[in-house]
């Protein structure tokens, strides 16, 4: 069958190639070749290995491999696939276990394409016993979504430096495809180095202009979060069909989909913390138009592919030109226009400070973990209790660890590789670290340097031909910016902040090892309740207004009187965690909620001992170790149910602690709150 053939089925009697892509084709089917196709979304880089592996399959090659790293982009390529007559088999997170059918589909050759995610090939048992099977059958390897290859990328993923081990694998005449349409000069640069592993000969790369017609760009300066829920409540019924907006946390998703939700605009959260079912679910309903908006951070980007939606919405703005780009690429591709709009806010820097920071580990924290190793195998939740890093940074930096050859994992526990010679690379941290502020400032001059919002974004990605679009907001002028009805906004400040938090119950705790032991009945804290949210749009202003003049306002005061009176906890009297730094700040409030709820204020708790702050703590045996001997009760405590008063909750273990100290001196049940809570 001919390539012009395939493409009808796959897209329909009146497709056509788009330029590069029957080269590409050419390259991988008649000459096995590296290829590296950089193109817009949209392009159609799954048509190219799809049309490839079809033809090599006819000549006899072996299936293909596709390293996939979402599994909404998995469901997409299957389904597509099908419509060449394609066999597609996928091994994922939720299926992990389906190696020895896998195997025996390898070995009757009844497979055409396997999809892997990334993830499967840093399991040691995948690599051991399946990655040497592929490279043993596979016709062509396919590497979607390349730059995460690089760490120069805005999307690095150490897993993906696997692929080394692969390609070394490969024998000759097995062609090799990498695809992506967010790759800039020195991301190109890096991928082609890392993809000349066992290959002397070239890389093929085809590079297109980066530029989007369809999309209509504009960029809308809304510091405060209140404004943005209600710009987002008055524009969305206008924009044309339905369309996905960003958010930068999990948190301001559920926020802004159920402020959008009571205010007549059908939308939906989306995050990584979702269960799968639910996000295939919310998925195929958004494109069955059922939706007006799906709410979401990241996790829903790469692959998902709804050709008409209509419109891409960031509630923040992400911490690159280059993951922006990527992100408005869902949008207008099957369509005359399309429209994007970015609402910066005030707390963007902040929440891409924390993304960047969290990137690479300082050399202390890494030296130590390699310390603790050097005395014999640990696991992750041992390690834990020698380094103040929280569970997610350690384990991604044991996978960065894992991939460079300084440790490797046996079973549950981790362990010093074999040879050493690994060292530490500050340098190459720091120049990426660098390159990361340097995009972030790219970034926030977005829309505010006065060149066409389109051109900045092809100019970011090394564009060859990076032009002015003609229809941007600087081009022909805003659309978006317009006053803003203060009954709405009004509306959504409340909403930000209409119901304290639900602090949970902590149920286990850490011992001096680093064991979770379980909490008895006889000491633990009951359930508790914040005010806000470290960061929200809601209470926390006024928190750390607050904190900032060395008194909380009276506003406050009747806030949280009203949520503990809201919350029906049976409290008869009220205490304070104090603090040195802070001296009078969380009594005094304490004393003036017991006031306004007619209840009794105790000072029975005192500071013991000076300890650093909790924030600074990452994890739970840092936190607990931390807290650990802080603090004392005075005297006797009523028998009857406390209310523990704190402004700043940042791991939940100081008031969790104290109110098992209260509960063996004699305290009733102790119900915890505070004004803010980090999560």
């Amino acid at each position: 069958m001919n390539p012009d053939e395939l493409l009808t089925r796959l897209a329909g009697p009146d497709a056509r190639f788009r330029e590069h892509q029957r080269e590409a084709i050419t390259d991988l089917v008649e000459d096995r070749a590296r290829v590296l196709c950089v193109q817009r979304t949209g392009w159609g880089k799954s048509a190219v290995y799809f049309l490839a592996t079809a033809l090599l399959r006819e000549r006899g090659a072996g299936p293909a491999l596709i390293v996939s790293p979402l599994l909404a982009l998995m469901r997409n390529q299957i389904a597509a696939a099908e419509r060449l007559g394609i066999r597609a088999h996928t091994i994922n997170s939720t299926n992990r276990d389906a190696w020895d059918a896998v195997r025996g589909l390898l070995a009757d050759d009844a497979v055409d394409l396997l999809l892997i995610s990334p993830e499967r090939l840093n399991n040691p048992r995948f690599r051991e016993e399946m990655l040497p099977l592929f490279a043993s059958r596979v016709g062509l390897l396919v590497v979607d979504e390349a730059h995460c290859i690089s760490d120069w990328g805005h999307d690095f993923r150490p897993d993906y430096r696997r692929l080394a081990e692969m390609l070394e694998a490969l024998p000759e005449g097995v062609a090799v495809l990498c695809t992506t349409a967010t790759a800039n000069d020195r991301v190109v640069a890096d991928v082609a180095e890392q993809l000349a592993v066992g290959r002397v000969s070239a890389l093929r790369t085809y590079r297109g202009p980066l530029g989007r017609a369809s999309l209509r760009l504009e960029v809308v300066e809304l510091p405060g979060q209140a404004d943005r829920l209600a710009w987002l409540a008055t524009h969305l019924p206008s924009l044309p069909g339905s369309g996905i907006v960003y958010t930068l946390t999990k948190r301001d998703a559920d926020v802004v989909a159920e402020f959008l939700s009571g205010h007549g605009v059908p939308a939906e959260a989306y995050s990584g913390e979702v269960a799968n079912e639910l996000r295939v679910e919310v998925e195929e309903r958004l494109l069955r138009n059922e939706l007006k908006a799906v709410v979401a951070t990241s996790a829903l980007g790469m692959g998902y592919d709804k050709p008409d939606l209509g419109f891409v919405v960031h509630y923040q703005a992400p911490g690159s030109v280059i993951s922006y780009y990527q992100q408005v690429g869902r949008a207008g591709r099957a369509i005359e226009r399309a429209d994007v709009v970015l609402l910066r806010g005030a707390e963007d820097r902040r929440i891409q400070d924390f993304f960047i920071e969290q990137a690479f580990p300082p050399r202390d924290r890494v030296e130590r973990v390699l310390e603790a190793l050097s005395d014999g195998p640990a696991s992750t939740p041992e390690l834990t209790a020698v380094v103040n890093l929280g569970r997610g940074r350690l384990e991604a930096m044991l996978k960065v660890l894992d991939v460079e050859g300084a440790v490797t994992r046996d079973g549950s526990q981790w362990v010093l590789a074999d040879g050493g010679g690994w060292e530490y690379d500050g340098e190459r941290y720091a120049n990426v670290t660098a390159l990361r502020r340097r995009e972030q400032a790219a970034m926030a001059a977005f829309g505010a340097d006065g060149r066409c919002l389109m051109r900045a974004l092809q100019e970011e990605l090394d564009d060859p031909a990076p032009a002015d679009c003609g229809i941007c907001s600087v081009c022909a002028g805003p659309r978006f910016d317009g006053p803003l009805d203060p009954v709405l906004v009004r509306e959504a400040a409340l909403h930000l902040r209409s119901r304290p938090l639900v602090l949970e119950t902590k149920k286990m705790a850490p011992d001096r090892e680093g064991k979770m032991r379980k909490l008895g009945d006889d000491v633990r804290a009951e359930e508790g309740r914040a005010l806000a949210r470290l960061g929200d749009g809601g209470w926390d202003p006024l928190v750390r207004e607050g904190r900032s003049k060395g008194r909380f306002g009276d506003e406050l005061v009747d806030a949280a009187a009203s949520a503990v009176r809201t919350w029906g906890a049976p409290v008869a009297w009220v205490t304070a965690i104090p603090s040195m730094r802070s001296g009078e700040l969380v009594p005094d409030f304490a004393r003036r909620v017991a006031d306004a709820l007619q209840l009794p204020y105790v000072a029975a708790v005192e500071r013991a001992r000076d300890a650093p702050p909790q924030r600074e703590m990452e994890n739970s045996a840092q936190q607990v170790a931390n807290v650990r001997g802080a603090f004392a009760v005075v005297g006797e405590p009523p028998g009857s149910p406390c209310l523990l008063v704190d402004d700043i909750r940042f791991s939940g273990w100081t008031l969790a602690m104290v109110a098992g100290q209260l509960r063996r001196r004699g305290s009733g049940p102790v119900h915890p709150f505070a004004l803010s809570t980090a999560f």
